[in-house]
Order: structure tokens, then sequence, then C-alpha cells
């Protein structure tokens, strides 16, 4: 499933200067210990002056075959594919095969409002247009086979969630739709445009549209890792995200476009300009990034159990790139450590040791919290031994213990810190702490 954007680096800055040497064998030692510990698998690249400078890869492309990953190993990048997207939207531009302004209704006059959807609102997500994978019923044809006609049939029988250009709402389907209308400007298909427009001048050899995962050919499948063991995730056709997230990439290479987009190598100044007109903090196919008191743009992306994300931060000329192919790690937490270190910083290596608490001890942070500040509680139970926490409306998950009384959730970067005595918890997530109580 392609994931919405979620993101918010904000560090700050170490007073402790090291050798980049250093630095760089810690970083190295960091993706180790997450790796022996099945926090994540996959593959991490910065560089630094337009030249990538760092290169880590962990774990296995295929864990059936204890295959391991390379350098050179291919993962599905999801939403980083929109990206892409736009870039070619603006050569079409470009090349006055269509304009900012044309109207959807041009391509697709069946969608709802289509007279009043431009090209821009598709690229910044402002057109009302219902986002397709949302729906439960996604989940149940997203590994097969479909058609542009299947596809469209899909998003227009959704009614619009808002009136065209009014608000920022991330849709999966502006972008399918993009896809269809670049191979309809250009009369060839998405992939080849990728090819010819995009990893060709660039020389990227291992950027491309995407198709059935092939183990053989170096291309990562994704997993899950429960219970001690890792459970292989179903796979999206890659027919359906088109335009949305159908490429498959290496971080190194996806360095090599953002650097080459950035030095006005795929489009010209006035194009690049215009990807950054952000609103909402969303361009054309870019999310505007903080770091420290600098602004970046990149994306980031999930599709099956694939977690990406690709960010360039200009006054730095740094550029940080990931792609897992299982995580149970807050991925957040790994850009903000990759772009510290890039930048000449240091960081501290989480401590994994698990503590032993007893079902026992488990059994009295059962229970309801609430909390007057905002409308949600959270069901604190045990299973399997575990401790869950389950937010209202969301999917439960597993607390993992660092004392007795403190647990964490690494994926969300969330610590839970129980108080029995008061019947409270603290939950810690981002560095906001919100005070639950039982009910």
């Amino acid at each position: 499933m392609i994931r919405k954007v979620c993101l918010s680096v904000a560090v700050s800055v170490s007073s402790f200067a090291f050798s980049q040497n250093n630095i760089r064998e810690k970083l190295s030692s960091y993706f180790d210990s997450l790796n022996v510990h099945h926090k994540v698998m996959g593959s991490f690249a910065f560089a630094d002056n337009h030249q990538t400078s760092f290169i880590k890869v962990v774990g296995f492309s295929d864990v059936e075959k204890q295959q391991k990953a390379n350098m050179n190993t291919q993962y599905r990048i999801g939403s980083i594919s929109k990206t892409f997207t736009a870039v070619l939207i603006m050569k079409a531009v470009e090349d006055k095969k269509l304009t900012l302004n044309t109207k959807l209704s041009q391509f697709f006059p069946e969608i709802e409002n289509a007279d009043k959807i431009t090209i821009e609102n598709l690229l910044q997500h402002r057109t009302g247009i219902h986002n397709l994978t949302d729906e439960a019923e996604y989940m149940q044809y997203n590994t097969q086979p479909k058609t542009e006609k299947d596809l469209v049939g899909i998003i227009k029988k959704y009614k619009s969630d808002f009136n065209p250009g009014v608000q920022f709402e991330y849709s999966n389907s502006n972008y399918n739709l993009l896809g269809f209308i670049l191979e309809k400007v250009y009369k060839k298909s998405y992939a080849e445009l990728i090819k010819d427009k995009i990893a060709r001048p660039l020389k990227l050899t291992l950027t491309e549209v995407g198709g059935k995962i092939d183990s053989g050919k170096n291309q990562a499948k994704s997993y899950n890792f429960v219970n001690g063991k890792y459970q292989a995730s179903s796979e999206t056709d890659m027919s359906i995200p088109i335009g949305a997230g159908n490429i498959i990439s290496t971080p190194s290479e996806l360095l090599k476009f953002i650097v080459g987009l950035e030095t006005v190598k795929i489009i010209n100044s006035e194009s690049l300009k215009q990807m950054k007109n952000f609103s909402d903090n969303y361009g054309y196919g870019l999310v505007k990034i903080p770091f420290n008191q600098y602004s970046g743009f990149g994306h980031n992306g999930g599709i099956d159990e694939f977690r990406s994300f690709l960010y360039y931060f200009p006054e730095l000329k740094v550029a940080v790139s990931s792609v897992t192919n299982q995580s149970d790690y807050d991925n957040n937490q790994i850009a903000i450590n990759m772009l510290k270190v890039a930048s000449g910083q240091d960081f501290q290596i989480p401590n994994f040791k698990s503590f032993a608490v007893s079902e026992t001890e488990l059994q009295q942070y059962v229970g309801i919290y609430s909390t007057p500040k905002i409308p949600v509680k959270f069901n604190i139970f045990v299973k399997d031994k575990t401790l869950m926490a389950q937010a209202t409306g969301q999917s439960a998950f597993p607390l993992e213990a660092t004392s007795k009384n403190s647990f964490k959730f690494d994926m969300a970067g969330i610590v839970v810190n129980f108080d029995p005595s008061k019947k409270q918890f603290a939950i810690i997530q981002g560095g906001v702490e919100t005070i639950f109580t039982k009910e």
C-alpha cells in the first residue's frame, strides 16, 4: 500500500566535534546494530557536495534464499515515484505538450469536477479527488493487474472530498491520473518515459518501472519481522501505482536523481523553481523538509513493507536516501541521524537491550486510558505475553520493555512511561509528552 507523506525532521546541533571518518564509522555501526536487532533491513546512502560519500547495506534481499542485499539491489521506492512523475510533467510543459492550467477534463471528463481541476491541482494534491488507497477494498485488488480503464473506473466512483483548489489532501489517485496523462501526451508508456527522459540522461542503470519482484535479478522482497521470524509481504501489482509509486531504484541512484534535478540536468531552472512552489508544505511532487535552521525538499514513500526517503538540502549541498525492505524502527530518526552525520555532527546510537517483565507484572498496566486534552483513548492489554497498546480507530502495536515501568515502540519513535501508583502513563513522541489516566 502506498503510504501518506508524514514527516518532521527537527534536531539540535551537537557541540561535540568528531572527525568525519569516526562519525561515518559510527553510522555504519548504527545500521549494523539496527539489523542485528531486527529493526531494519535495507540500503542507505548520502552525498555531500553532490558526490555520494556514504553507502551502507544491511540484511537480505531474499530471506528464503538467504540472499544478502548489496549496493546494486533494487528496492521498490513507493511515493518517491511522485517526484519522478512531477519532473516528467514539467518536461511535458517545457515540450509544450500541456500547461499547468490544462484541465483534467481534456483527458478524463468522467472524473467529478474534471472541468475545474488543473494539472497544477493534481501535482499539489489540491483536487478533492478521493484517495483510492484509503478504501478497504484496495487491499482486495492491489495484488491483481489493472488497466487504465479499471483504475479510472475505481477513481471516478468515489465522491469528491472537497472543491478543487481549496485545500491540500494527499491522494495517490492524483498521481495515477498524471501517469496516464503523460502516456497520452507523449504516446509512450510511463516506463519508456522514465527511461528516456530521466534514467538515460542521468546514466541511471538501476532506476526503472518495476514489475513482479525477481530476487534472481537482485531485486528485494519486503518483510515483516514477527515472533522471531521474517514473513514475506504480499506484492502490489505494479500496474496499480503507476505515476504514484511504481518505480524501483537504489539509494545511491536516487541521490544522483535529486542532485541531477537540483543542478538542472533534467528540467530547466524555471521548471525547478515552479516545482518548489510549496503550498501546505507540498510543491510539485516535493515535500518541504526542515532540519535545524535549514530547509530542504524531497519525498518519502511506502509500498508493501518497503519504506523510503530522499531529501536534499541546497544550503548544505547534502542529500540523504534510504530504502528498507523490513522496518520496525522510526524512519524519521534514521533520516535525522543521517543528516547529522552528512553535515558533520555526532548522534546517539540507541540501546536495544531488552528488559524482562513478567506477564503478572504487565497485568497492572491493563485498562482503558484517556486524557481531556485529546479525543483519543488507549486500550492497554496483554497478548502472547506482550504488552500491547491500541489508540481509538488505529491498529494495536507492541510495547517493548526498557525498564520495569518504561516501554517503547521504535517504529513510530514512541516511549511510554507508566506510573502504577497514579494509574497513569506518559506517552512521548516527537518530543511531545501527553499524560493518560486509567478510567
